[in-house]
């Protein structure tokens, strides 16, 4: 990091003695006075600093964007394999993708044509997320029995 910050400085230093020189010659050549030239030198050397900082910041953030979008990726892959893994509650063909605001709606039994044993909303989750506001609201109103069967007829309105 010392030799990189090192080198970079040796270039900042070089950058600047050449902007001075042709300061000078633009000046010479323009017919202003030296002092305007500087003002202009220094603005271009501000802006050439500010530019420097700004790029080492956006390199931050686009690490960290490409980051957490890998981890949605991932997120969104496991979502639809997950009825194939081990360990998920019931048979793939049971299971019905909704994705939001849980990711499965499933009927154990329904694929066999057997009697359908309960009704499961599954919601799929990796790594270290946690359930949003929306998710934690469904669980504790199923939770707290309040879910019903609703049968709507289009043709009747």
């Amino acid at each position: 990091m010392t030799l990189l910050l090192s080198s970079f400085s040796v270039y900042i230093v070089k950058m600047i003695k050449m902007i001075i020189s042709y300061i000078k010659q633009l000046a010479a050549a323009a017919g202003i006075s030296l002092g305007t030239g500087i003002f202009c030198g220094i603005l271009m050397i501000l802006l050439i600093v500010q530019t420097v900082r700004l790029h080492k910041k956006n390199t931050g953030i686009r690490a960290d964007a490409i980051k957490r979008s890998r981890s949605v990726i991932g997120g969104q892959v496991a979502e639809q394999v997950a009825p194939f893994l081990p360990g998920f509650p019931c048979k793939p063909a049971d299971a019905r993708f909704i994705g939001k605001p849980v990711d499965f709606v499933a009927f154990p039994g329904l694929s066999e044509g057997d009697n359908v044993s309960e009704v499961l909303l599954i919601e799929v989750k990796t790594g270290k997320s946690a359930l949003s506001g929306r998710e934690r609201e469904v669980r504790r109103a199923v939770a707290e029995g309040r879910v019903r069967y609703v049968e709507y007829r289009a043709d009747s309105n």
